[in-house]
């Protein structure tokens, strides 16, 4: 697991993620599977499309996610 990549839900984050943490989280992770640090210009496309994905399905999944017995729209509203 690559350790620059935090949990992004409570306790561990006492506050909600933004769409900057989310998208951070997710570039990491597609630089850890790629291997690159910065792909070449023949590759940027798809690295940035894999980070794209990868943000929206992690924020997906924030959004879902049941945290102590509360649904995500449930913490939001209350």
């Amino acid at each position: 697991m690559c350790r620059s990549i935090k949990t992004l839900r409570p306790p561990v984050l006492p506050e909600e993620a933004t769409e900057e943490d989310i998208r951070a989280a997710a570039l990491q992770y597609v630089r850890k599977v790629s291997g690159f640090r910065a792909p070449a210009a023949h590759n940027r496309e798809v690295f940035d499309r894999a980070v794209d994905a990868i943000t929206e399905a992690t924020a997906e999944l924030l959004a879902g996610l049941e945290i102590r017995g509360q649904t995500a729209t449930s913490r939001q509203a209350g």
